[in-house]
């Protein structure tokens, strides 16, 4: 055997560099990740699990980490079966403990490493992986209504286009004017059904122009737009973190992504607005080393808009970004949709959260 191994075929440089050094990679996950020695007491933590436990990497290190669960037990049993080769690895769900916080539901994955007496733990957040499953569910959702609308839109213009001509037409023809009304009402809606197709086709055919933006003067702009359409009872605020980079997006879409979900808000607080309270918050945030879109992103804007409205119906909440689905009479169910998919343009993803009193669409786009 060669003496510049350990007996598991380890260098003995690695095995025995600091912890630090050694699962340094381990801070670039989103997972939570915590490497033990077999009596438990931990070894390394990960920056992942130093947020999630509200405390520093000094004070989790050396700390005996069954302690940082609910249950304890279900982990000290896990470390005596890896210790004992009964098993490589365990898998289990169970409740991480953290300071004044409520406890988190967690995956908790236990894998023996190949150096002697070490163990790594994996902690994936259950409402993560919720997450992650719905994001793609909205991302397969999307390319699919993509297709539909696209196919959709085109089955429907042909047709149109040829009322439209034999209205024109008969008109031409009749004297009545009786009749001639009845021809404008198709050519009316002849239109109005164009109209609503060149909606639906809009993002897939304007080019994606590209520039450095700010997201602060988007919102400004949309601020501006909304205030003058309603001057009275509306308070709009701004929570800005004003060191937020520019990047490079389309600055048309942008703004018309923010308008459109501000200006469905504004309409779900017309009753609170008639009564003078209504309120609309813009506001900016870094996440950092984040996971969204099935990537991983050092930094992300996090963009809420949020309302103080009665929030998505039930009925809708799972349908919202759909084309044509409306929570109000009238409503054509685009602007969600549109805003979507310039969002998705960007890399990045809608989410809405909504009870009754507190509605926040938040917006995530990678950063620089």
């Amino acid at each position: 055997m060669n003496s510049s191994t350990t007996p598991e075929g380890i260098p003995a440089a690695a095995a025995s560099a600091p912890a630090a050094l050694r699962f340094q990679s381990f801070d670039l996950l989103a997972t939570l990740v915590a490497v033990l020695h077999g009596d438990g007491s931990v070894l390394f933590a990960n920056a992942a699990l130093e947020d999630a436990l509200g405390i520093s990497r000094r004070a989790i290190v050396g700390s005996h980490f069954p302690d940082s669960f609910a249950e304890p037990a279900s982990l000290i049993n896990a470390l005596l079966g890896v210790g004992g080769n009964q098993f490589a690895a365990l898998r289990y769900d169970a409740r991480l403990t953290r300071l004044n916080r409520e406890p988190l539901p967690v995956h908790v994955i236990v894998t023996q490493t190949e150096v002697e007496n070490e163990v790594v733990v994996e902690l994936l957040p259950l409402e993560l992986q919720a997450r992650q499953e719905r994001e793609e569910r909205l991302s397969d959702q999307a390319q699919a209504n993509k297709e539909l609308i696209r196919n959709l839109a085109h089955e429907i213009k042909n047709p149109l286009g040829g009322i439209r001509g034999a209205a024109q037409l008969l008109e031409m023809e009749i004297e009545s004017r009786e009749l001639t009304e009845y021809t404008q009402v198709i050519i009316h809606e002849a239109d109005r059904l164009q109209a609503l197709v060149d909606r639906l086709l809009a993002p897939h055919r304007r080019p994606h122009l590209v520039g450095d933006v700010n997201i602060h003067e988007v919102c400004e702009r949309v601020r501006s737009l909304i205030t003058a359409e309603f001057p009275k009872g509306l308070t709009v605020e701004r929570d800005y973190d004003t060191s937020i980079p520019e990047f490079r997006g389309d600055h048309e879409q942008l703004i018309q992504t923010v308008l459109n979900i501000a200006h469905n808000a504004c309409q779900a607080l017309s009753e609170r607005i008639a009564q003078g309270d209504a309120c609309l918050t813009f506001r900016t945030r870094i996440a950092r080393q984040t996971t969204f879109g099935k990537k991983r992103y050092r930094l992300a804007l996090e963009l809420h808009v949020i309302d103080n409205g009665p929030g998505v119906p039930d009925s809708i909440k799972d349908r919202i970004f759909y084309p044509l689905v409306s929570g109000r009479e009238g409503g054509s169910g685009l602007g969600l949709t549109l805003a979507q998919t310039f969002v998705q343009q960007h890399q990045g993803l809608i989410e809405c959260d909504s009870v009754p009193g507190h509605t926040d669409f938040k917006i995530m786009i990678p950063l620089p």
